[in-house]
């Protein structure tokens, strides 16, 4: 190595040290005011309670706040789930957005032919699934861009859906069917009673919990959320699956080397990105009881948000999952703040509060390895 080539990679470790140290020490000022103003906030609600600050506490305490977050979270952390499985195996996946509204359309129609809201959301993931493995097909079969076929995807399903609506049902927002909205009898022992009834010692029951009893009374598809978070870490990390997954996005052809077909572990990987969505779409239609294909759809948006959370949770399940509660935390927050008029702000300035602050806080926190191989087709044998 020459000394001029010494002195540049000697003056570029020295520029990249000077940068983590200088957003060391942003992200330490940062945890510093938060912490400040959460006391801030905290004292003020709880001694001025008529206060501006005071309405803002109590708006975030409240337990509609958890309540909403837990039910924005349902859609975006799943289809989060399945963009991290398929991207983890070298499929770039951005039609999440899509496998939503498709599936939140079939959960509909499905529930309106049968009246089985569990048929409903068997029949929103079948629709995604199938979408999915057209993408698959498309992107492992016939190496298109996956970005465009991406697209693609979400197109397909923004015309269709609508235009299906309008067909059965005259317009593009359905009949109102079932909805997934209350607690169904789980009948477990001991626990179901400890939920609606009050516990002697301390009288009163689980729901009751201040702020933290809306984990208690909330829609079933919550409940599955937190099963299928932590079922996804279990299976990335913990089983030959989940390594297959992992080398396939890392470096496909040590995988192919070995005798496992990538292509299969590809397809899989896609496929279950299309029921993890499956379950999000209809999950968000039959909690509200109907599907709406007005504009970007009642999906609005959320499969991209999806991408956001599992790209700052650096692939992670659970940090996709907490991405997700933070961006749905602050979307409940200043969707009460809106319904209270707490503030004499412009609504709109108060929607875009979510983004901003995700967008910040992701930023000087946040931490993503894209897998080497992602969005890079691979021909089998090439191992070889």
């Amino acid at each position: 190595m020459s000394s001029a080539t010494a002195r540049l990679l000697g003056a570029v470790r020295r520029t990249n040290a000077a940068l983590f140290e200088g957003r060391s020490t942003l992200q330490q000022g940062v945890v510093v005011v938060a912490l400040l103003f959460a006391v801030g906030l905290t004292a003020a609600g709880l001694l001025f309670p008529s206060t501006d600050a005071g309405r803002l506490f109590t708006v975030l305490t409240a337990d509609s706040t958890l309540a909403a977050t837990l039910r924005l979270s349902v859609p975006i952390a799943f289809a989060a789930l399945g963009g991290i499985f398929a991207e983890k195996a070298g499929v770039i996946n951005i039609g999440l957005e899509g496998l939503l509204i498709i599936s939140a359309f079939a959960g509909i129609y499905a529930v309106d032919m049968t009246g089985s809201v569990w048929i409903g959301l068997f029949g929103g993931v079948v629709a995604s699934t199938l979408l999915a493995a057209l993408f698959a097909v498309v992107c492992i079969e016939f190496k298109a861009d996956q970005i465009i076929a991406g697209l693609a995807v979400w197109l397909i399903a923004l015309g269709l859906a609508p235009f299906a609506s309008t067909v059965i049902y005259g317009g593009k927002t359905s009949t109102s069917v079932t909805t997934l909205r209350t607690l169904p009898n789980m009948n477990i022992p001991v626990l179901s009673d400890l939920l609606v009834t009050d516990i002697p010692v301390v009288d009163f029951a689980l729901v009751d919990i201040p702020f933290f009893g809306a984990l208690f009374d909330a829609n079933p598809t919550v409940y599955l959320m937190f099963v299928a978070v932590a079922l996804s870490w279990y299976t990335l990390n913990r089983t030959a699956f989940g390594r297959w997954v992992r080398a396939s996005g890392e470096n496909p052809k040590a995988l192919d080397t070995a005798g496992v077909d990538v292509h299969r572990v590809r397809y899989a990987a896609v496929l279950l990105s299309g029921v993890l969505s499956g379950v999000g779409g209809a999950a968000l239609a039959l909690g509200i009881g109907q599907f709406t294909g007005s504009g970007p759809t009642m999906v609005n948006g959320k499969g991209f948000i999806a991408i956001v959370a599992y790209l700052f949770g650096n692939y992670n399940p659970i940090g996709a999952f907490l991405s997700t509660m933070l961006f749905a935390g602050l979307d409940a927050t200043q969707l009460t703040l809106q319904a209270r008029d707490v503030f004499q702000v412009p609504r709109p300035l108060v929607r875009t509060v979510p983004y901003i602050t995700v967008i910040v806080v992701l930023a000087l926190f946040g931490r993503t390895r894209t897998p080497d191989a992602a969005g890079d087709p691979y021909e089998s044998g090439e191992g070889e």
